[in-house]
Order: structure tokens, then C-alpha cells, then sequence
């Protein structure tokens, strides 16, 4: 249409008002329509006049998006919708620099060139097409609006390092993907905007920005198309782009209308570039800032004028050349690639035959690509299409109902929703059509309500993966310095604002494994800051917790209940540890001494309780000279000390000394020095822990299970290991050391020189099979003798209960000297007795159960034990025990009298021969005082 009508182009940079000067114009009119360049900018236009006049005379027309009331009187299309022949008083075309625009530059020319307003005509765009209208429509007025901020150019940026109310461009869906993921990391996420969004995601997206829950968008060229957003910062993160055909640099003007959303009103705003995208040339980046850009000189073109003749002549028709220096021939467009591809099924040129089927075959060949599949597919599925609206009139409901039933599943990930709203958007586009489907409003409607919910499911999975709403709220509240507040469940999981952000272990913040890198640190630094006051609540909540709530671990570890709150670490002496506090330094020092002072506390009271008599015995100032210097070792060694390594020190106590020193306790054994209180489980266990600290063990061992006689000898044990346990290696394992006192105290009547067999109770005392008690006696240094010989039955033998040895035929084996240098106090008795345990099967027991008898003699397995000659590595035998199993010199295996050897009492010399010497009798042994049989020895000695 060519009336006279007020036609006038408003150009000027972005941010001038233009798109709302518009409006302000057409609803000054009774009729008007506006055409925008994307769907996304006709939704927004269309909600923002449905503001202000109501839905009722509004009207939305774009590809797949149809609301036409019956009074309607605005029309706000995009550009390809635009109804032609209306009449209506107002017409508007914006950014109609997109003449220019290689793939639909033709539509935009024609609009240029053909819409008109009965009234008023305006064109909205760039200052660079003032040539071409000036000389396309010479009855055009301009007029020139000014930017209403400055857009200043701030160099590159890391994307770690962009301000708040930043829009980062990315020009291919991977690379918005890409961004996106890496804003959710560092900043906690981003909205993502893309002109294939559907209109109800990318405005549920757009809130995301809006409203303050991201801080950071990331889109494609699309919010260049006048997309108001509240942005600051445009940010590019490339500067070249696929334009369809191959990829080409983006000039200064394409440039300068996406830097343009930055700033709106009377807000300044900046422009960058950011990632892999070179810095600007100075003079382009100049240009953007002062809107200065080389003049279009040429805009596509395609004849409208189109011959529906037959399909070539159709083809013709399209292909024809503009006239005029300011038109170029447009480039094909996929719609004509699809007609041309058309024309060579035999089938489809057969059926367009007329002008009409010609016309509906053009129609059809309109469809845009949504799916982007490929070309041949595309061109495929329209002549499904075309086939059923030329022999039917109409797409058969069912057809059309197994299309939209495949493509409505709001499950799966993005790429999966993507694809299937593209593949609705064919078929919305489809049901808008007028007459192509026999019920409209069903199928605009079902297929409507199809987007929608893939749409939704899309904004879900969008926020789901590119925003992280936890750390995204939390850095929010940060920025604008509000209080956090901060929960403790009983499980020590942690909620800021609402929002999960890991767990309190303790006094230590654990964040969310889930967030890594730059998240986890604005995650931490947000919780702790949010944790203050949980940290003093429960650092009081601490200091007045009963010790029964605080324990050690083996490894010196400090718990609190499941919790660790430090760690033990030596001291200047063994029995006064030190402790180390685990405190998050965002608690405060005054959590941290408060802590300190309850764990020091604990432990030394701990220390007080279990080693009290060890206490008590350092404290003793009555401990005078070698008793004093003894104590010390005894503390020294925490209470259990090696005889063999002391044996001259006790040797040299005299009884005062001694009886001073049993009065703490302390318990002169054959083997070991030891406080037979603490060999309980509980000082066992603290006792390891402190020697391991004093000893620098970087790995502490754990105590034997506690109740057991013998254990196996740990290997790779580090020295002392065995006796801080309270235990005694010997063999394959160890024994405890006051169960190895009253096996001496059993061995000692034994024959050590002509040999013995265990007795029940050695087996009993020790928890061992007869096996294991020879690899025990043999650890402690005696030979182990294994034989086999007849089961004596009890039933075969009467034993009169006054039989004598000689009677039974066993040699009467007299008591030998005591193994150790000193004797053994019989009223020294250990603080724990064990169970005894079942006697092995293979011991002598004449109270067993006697078996029937059977023809084949029953054989027994025994072990006849002597003490060794040699010594054993840390085994060594007291030297008593070692005089009497060696001889010296000549006499080695010939026992005299005197030599304080074992003997039996056939281990002498011949009783009929009688021996004189002329030398003076032997001096005999002082009795030593310190023994407790002395005096029953003395009377024995003045009886004789």
C-alpha cells in the first residue's frame, strides 16, 4: 500500500526509546500494528500493551503463536506475520536495519518497501540506514535520538572477574552451555537466554535475571534485537559468528547493537570482551561508543510480485533481479532451496498442477526449518505435508496426533528438550495456519499446551544445571552486606537462608562435596561468616559437657561424641600431653581458648584418674636415695618396666627400699617391675597413646583386645610395643605379663635341669593348647621336648592314696632355685585373675573321661620342657636360671654340688660312695633378709 500517509524513520543508537516511542504512537491511534524482528521482543511488546489496554483488543500473531481476539485492534507480530491489507491507522517496522541481514533482509526490505499506515508509518533502526530510505522512500521525515546513557568500552576481563549484572554473548549453543556452566561454578549461575528458546522459557529465564537470583546472563545475538534487559556490562565472549553459511567476523554496527543493552535509561553501562575473544581495535571500539558505522549501501531483496502459474514459473518469479544501486538479490533462502527440491519429486509437481495447488505448495514450503535436521529432511517431512492438504484438504487428526504424542515427553536432558520443542514448533506453525487442520482451536491449543510443558521442563533443567540457587543466594546476601541466618540440625547438617551448604563436624565447617573450585570457596566464606554465632552457642554448649561426652582415640584424636575436636601432641614429659584444638579460624579466638581449656582439662584429669598411683608415686617425698632414683624409672616407664633391664638397680635396693616402694603398689616379678593397677584396660590404652607421643610414632598402634592372656606378636610392632601393652613376647606371642608371674611361680617347683611336663593349671593360667604353650616355653628360653607314648587308662591302674612316687615309678623332682637373681614375694599376687579355659586334648589329665577301651593302644603326644643353654634374643632368662642350666669350664655337663644347678634326686652322685676332701668346708650362702621364707628357712637350718 502507497497512501499518503506520515511515514518517518527514527533512528539513533540503542537505549533511545525508540521501541517505546513506537508504542506510544500506535495506542494513540484506533488500529495499529507493529512488527518486531524475534517472537521473543513481540511477547514482551504484547504483555506490555495488554498492560495498559487489556487482552481484549491486543492481538499476538508470529509464526506459532496466534491470539486474535474479536475486537482486536493492535497487532503485534514478528515481522513475517505481519497481516498485509489491514487498512489499520499506525504501522511500525523495527530495527529495520535488518535489511541487511543476509538470511531474512528480503522480508524486512519488503516491509520497507509495500506496509503502510492509513495515518502514520514509522521505521525504527540504526542511523546507518538513513541512505537507503532516503533513497527507497523519498517522502520519508528522519529523525535522530540520542543515546540516554554512555556506553564506554572496558577492555577484557576474565569471566571470573565480571561485575554483577553482566550479559556474557556467546554466538553457538555450545559456548552458551559452556559459559553458563562455568558462571554456576564461580558466580553461582547464570540465565540463559537464545532466540530458539520458546517464548515461555526464555521470559521464566529472563525472570531468573530479573528479579536478582542470578547475577549474570549469558545469550546469543538475540537480546541485541531490542531485548530491554537490566543490564550494566556486555561482555563478547567471541567476535565471529555463523551466519549459515560460513563464519565471518561481525562488523562494528552488529557489534554495537548487542554492546547497546547495556545501560538502559539513564543508567551508563560498558562493554567488553571476555574468554578467547581478542581485544577491539581502538578504532572500532571508538565507533561503538560514539555510534559511528559505515552507511548501508545495499539491502537484500526478493520479488514479492510472485507467477503461481506452475512451480518454474513460480521459481522464475523468485529469482528475479532487483533494479536499483541500493537492492541486491538475496541469497536463497530455505524456503526456495525447499521449492526448488520439491520440483524434482514426480509426485509433487504433478500434484501442482494449478495455481492454486502451486500456491498451497509455496504455503507449505514456507515452514521454517525449526528442526534444523538437514536440508533433505526438512524438505522430506514438507512433502508429507503438502501431500495430505492436497488430497485431503486438511492434516488428518491422527497423523497429526502420533506427531505430537512422540514429541510429548517433558522428560530427559536438555539437548532431548531442545529438540522436542523445535520438533512442536513445526507443528504449532502448522495449527495456526488457517484451514490446514479441520479442528483449529483443539490443535492450536494441544500443541500449545505441548510447548508449554516442554518449555517449563526446559527452564527446569536450564536452572538446574546452569544455576546454582544455594550458592547464588548466599553470595547475594553477602553483596549486600544483610545478615545470614544460619540452622544446626542434631545431624550437624548446616542450612544458610533455607539452602543445605554442608555439615558442622565439631568446631570445623565441612562444605557440600558438591561444590568445587571458586563455588566451594564463595560457599565457605558465606557459611562461615553465617556459622558465628553456632560457633559460640556451641562452644558454651562444649565447656559444660561432662567427660563421659569427650573421649581419646588410639590415635590421639580428641572426639566429642562422632566428632573430632582435636588432638594430643607431646608434651615436655610423657604423662603431661598437650592439645591441639580443630577450630575453623572463622570461629574466633575466643571459641578456640575455650576449647583448648576443655580438652586440656579433660585429658589431664584423665591422666589423674587412671595413672594415680604412678602420680601418687612421683609425689612421694619419703622416697629417699635409691628408692627415690628407682621411682623415677617406674614413672619413667609409666608403670611397667623390664626386670632384665634393671636387674642391678633391684639387686642394690635394700628390704627398707623395697617394702617403701610395694607400698605404691609396685610388684617385683620374676620377668617384669610393674604397678599391677595399671595394667586394666583403660591405663593400657592411654598409656600407648602417650609413649607413642613421646616416641614420635607417626602411625599409633592399637591396644590388644582387652581380656586376653596371650595374644599374637604384632609384627612390625616398634620396640616397647609389647611391654607399654602390658605384655611379654615369647614365640609367636605374647603373654601378659602378671598371667607370666604365676607361671613362674608354677615353674618354679618345677625340674628345669631333668625336665618336666606342663601341668593343667600352666595350661589353664595361659588359655593354650599344649602345642602353643611349647612355642610359649620356648619364647621364655626353655627346650621343648616333643614325644608320643601310650595313653595310660585310669581303669588299669590303682593308685593307692598313699602311693609314693617311688611306688608309681616317677622320680621325685625337687624345687628348683629360682630362675631370677631375687626372689619372687609370695604375698605379691596379680590384680587381675583370668577364667581358665578348657585344657587342651592333648595334656595328661588323669580326671578326664576315660574312653572304652580297644584293641590298638591309644597314643598321647607330651612335651618334656628343660631350660635352655643358650639365650634368647630379648628373651633373655634371669642369670639364676641361666647358672643353673650351664656349668662353667670342665664341669659343663657333670652338676656338683654347690654349682646351684637342678638337680633331681637322681641327679647326684652315686649314694653308696662316700667323698673326703682335705680342703675346709664351703662357706654356705647367706640367706638373703629381703625373702620372705627367710625365716622359715632359718628355723629349717638350726633344726638341722
Amino acid at each position: 500500500m502507497s497512501g499518503s500517509s506520515r511515514i518517518v524513520a527514527v533512528l539513533g543508537p540503542t537505549n533511545t526509546g525508540k521501541t517505546h516511542y513506537a508504542i506510544e504512537r500506535m495506542l494513540g491511534h484506533r488500529t495499529g500494528v507493529i512488527g518486531l524482528p524475534l517472537r521473543l521482543l513481540a511477547r514482551e511488546i504484547y504483555d506490555k500493551i495488554v498492560a495498559v489496554r487489556g487482552p481484549s483488543v491486543v492481538a499476538l500473531v508470529t509464526g506459532e503463536e496466534r491470539i486474535v481476539p474479536p475486537r482486536a485492534q493492535y497487532w503485534v507480530c514478528t515481522v513475517e506475520a505481519m497481516p498485509e491489507g489491514m487498512g489499520a491507522d499506525f504501522v511500525a517496522i523495527d530495527e529495520i536495519q535488518l535489511c541487511a541481514d543476509p538470511e531474512r533482509g528480503h522480508v524486512f526490505t519488503d516491509r520497507l518497501l509495500r506496509s503502510r499506515g492509513t495515518n502514520e508509518t514509522l521505521f525504527l533502526g540504526s542511523d546507518t540506514m538513513r541512505g537507503p530510505i532516503a533513497s527507497l522512500v523519498p517522502e520519508a521525515q528522519f529523525v535522530r535520538r540520542e543515546r540516554m546513557s554512555q556506553l564506554v568500552y572496558s577492555g577484557s576481563k576474565k569471566i571470573s572477574r565480571l561485575p554483577p549484572r553482566s550479559a556474557i554473548v556467546g554466538f553457538s549453543v555450545e559456548n552458551v552451555y559452556a559459559i553458563a556452566e562455568l558462571l554456576r561454578r564461580q558466580k553461582g549461575g547464570a540465565a540463559v537466554v537464545m532466540g530458539a528458546l520458546s517464548p515461555r522459557t526464555r521470559n521464566a529465564q529472563v525472570e531468573l535475571y530479573q528479579n536478582g537470583e542470578v547475577d549474570y546472563l549469558v545469550a546469543t545475538d538475540a537480546i541485541g534485537m531490542g531485548l530491554n534487559l537490566d543490564v550494566n556490562h556486555v561482555a563478547f565472549s567471541s567476535l565471529t559468528k555463523f551466519d549459515g553459511q560460513r563464519m565471518r567476523p561481525l562488523a562494528p554496527n552488529e557489534l554495537a547493537q548487542i554492546a547497546g543493552r547495556a545501560g538502559r535509561g539513564m543508567s551508563d553501562g560498558t562493554f567488553g570482551v571476555t574468554g578467547e575473544a581478542p581485544a577491539l581495535e581502538d578504532g572500532v571500539a571508538q565507533a561503538i561508543m560514539d555510534s559511528r558505522f559505515t552507511p548501508m549501501k545495499k539491502l537484500n531483496w526478493r520479488n514479492a510480485a510472485l507467477r503461481f502459474g506452475s512451480v518454474g514459473s513460480l521459481i522464475d518469479s523468485l529469482e528475479v533481479n532487483p533494479s536499483g544501486e541500493h537492492l541486491t538479490k538475496a541469497r536463497p533462502a530455505d524456503d526456495l532451496n525447499v521449492l526448488k527440491s520439491l520440483s524434482q519429486v514426480t509426485e509433487v509437481l504433478a500434484r501442482a498442477s494449478d495455481g492454486a495447488s502451486v500456491k498451497l505448495l509455496w504455503d507449505v514450503c514456507r515452514i521454517p526449518d525449526f528442526r534444523g535436521i538437514s536440508h533433505a529432511e526438512h524438505a522430506s517431512l514438507l512433502e508429507v505435508i503438502y501431500s495430505h492438504l492436497h488430497e485431503r484438504g486438511s492434516i488428518p487428526d491422527d497423523f497429526l496426533a502420533r506427531q505430537v504424542r512422540r514429541i510429548d515427553q517433558p522428560d530427559g536432558d536438555i539437548d532431548a528438550l531442545s529438540k522436542r520443542l523445535a520438533y512442536i514448533r513445526t507443528w504449532t506453525y502448522v495449527a495456526q495456519r488457517n484451514g490446514w487442520v479441520r479442528d483449529e482451536s483443539h490443535w492450536r491449543e494441544e500443541t500449545r499446551t505441548v510447548e508449554d510443558r516442554l518449555s517449563d521442563a526446559l527452564h527446569d533443567r536450564l536452572t538446574q544445571r546452569f544455576v546454582d540457587r544455594r550458592t547464588s543466594v548466599l553470595l547475594r546476601r553477602l553483596k549486600q552486606k544483610e545478615a545470614l541466618l544460619a540452622e544446626v540440625n542434631d545431624n550437624g547438617e548446616v542450612t544458610v537462608e533455607g539452602e543445605f551448604v554442608g555439615r558442622l563436624e565439631g568446631f570445623r565447617f565441612i562444605p557440600d562435596k558438591s561444590a568445587q573450585g571458586t563455588e566451594a570457596k564463595a560457599l565457605k566464606s558465606a557459611s562461615l561468616q553465617a556459622l558465628a554465632p553456632q560457633f559460640h552457642l556451641r562452644a558454651d554448649r562444649f565447656y559444660n559437657a561432662p567427660d563421659t561426652e569427650i573421649d581419646f582415640t588410639d590415635q590421639g584424636g580428641l572426639m566429642w561424641g562422632e566428632y573430632a575436636v582435636g588432638k594430643l601432641v607431646a608434651g615436655a614429659e610423657p604423662l603431661k600431653p598437650i592439645v591441639e584444638v580443630f577450630v575453623d579460624e572463622a570461629a574466633g579466638p575466643d571459641v578456640q581458648q575455650k576449647v583448648q581449656r576443655r580438652l586440656q582439662h579433660f585429658i589431664d584429669r584423665k591422666v589423674a584418674a587412671l595413672f594415680e598411683p604412678l602420680l601418687n608415686l612421683s609425689r612421694d617425698e619419703e622416697l629417699t636415695g635409691l628408692a627415690k632414683g628407682f621411682a623415677f624409672r617406674i614413672v619413667e616407664a609409666m608403670g611397667v618396666l623390664p626386670r632384665a633391664g634393671v636387674a642391678q638397680e633391684v639387686k642394690d635396693l635394700d628390704q627398707d627400699a623395697r617394702g617403701a616402694l610395694r607400698k605404691h603398689g609396685i610388684r617385683f616379678g620374676q620377668f617384669t617391675i610393674f604397678m599391677p593397677l595399671l595394667l586394666k584396660p583403660a591405663p593400657t590404652r592411654l598409656r600407648l597413646v602417650l609413649w607413642a607421643l613421646s616416641s614420635g610414632l607417626q602411625e599409633f598402634p592399637e591396644a590388644p583386645p582387652p581380656g586376653l592372656v596371650t595374644v599374637p606378636v604384632a609384627k612390625d610392632a616398634p620396640e616397647g610395643y609389647a611391654t607399654m601393652c602390658g605384655y611379654r613376647n615369647a614365640g609367636d606371642r605374647s603373654i601378659r605379663i602378671d598371667m607370666l608371674e604365676r607361671l613362674a611361680d608354677m615353674l618354679r617347683s618345677e625340674d628345669s635341669r631333668g625336665g618336666f611336663e606342663a601341668k593343667p593349671d600352666m595350661l589353664s593360667i595361659t588359655g593354650m593348647t599344649l602345642e602353643q604353650f611349647a612355642d610359649l616355653m620356648q619364647g621364655l628360653g626353655y627346650k621343648a621336648e616333643r614325644g608320643e607314648r601310650e595313653k595310660i587308662r585310669p581303669v588299669e591302674v590303682e593308685v593307692s592314696a598313699s602311693a609314693t612316687p617311688e611306688d608309681l615309678g616317677v622320680e621325685e623332682v625337687p624345687s628348683p632355685e629360682s630362675v631370677s637373681q631375687e626372689p619372687i614375694e609370695p604375698d605379691e599376687t596379680p590384680s587381675e585373675t583370668i577364667e581358665s579355659t578348657e585344657a587342651s586334648t592333648e595334656m595328661t589329665d588323669t580326671k578326664q573321661a576315660t574312653e572304652p577301651a580297644t584293641d590298638e593302644p591309644d597314643v598321647e603326644v607330651f612335651f618334656t620342657f628343660t631350660w635352655g643353654r643358650q639365650r634368647q634374643a630379648n628373651n633373655r632368662a634371669p642369670r639364676r636360671d641361666q647358672r643353673q642350666g650351664q656349668g662353667k669350664g670342665k664341669s659343663r655337663g657333670k652338676p656338683q654340688e654347690g654349682r646351684g644347678k637342678p638337680q633331681g634326686k637322681k641327679g647326684g652322685k652315686p649314694q653308696g660312695a662316700k667323698t673326703f676332701s682335705s680342703r675346709p668346708p664351703k662357706k654356705e650362702k647367706a640367706i638373703d633378709p629381703d625373702n620372705p621364707f627367710a625365716a622359715a628357712l632359718m628355723g629349717l637350718k638350726d633344726g638341722n
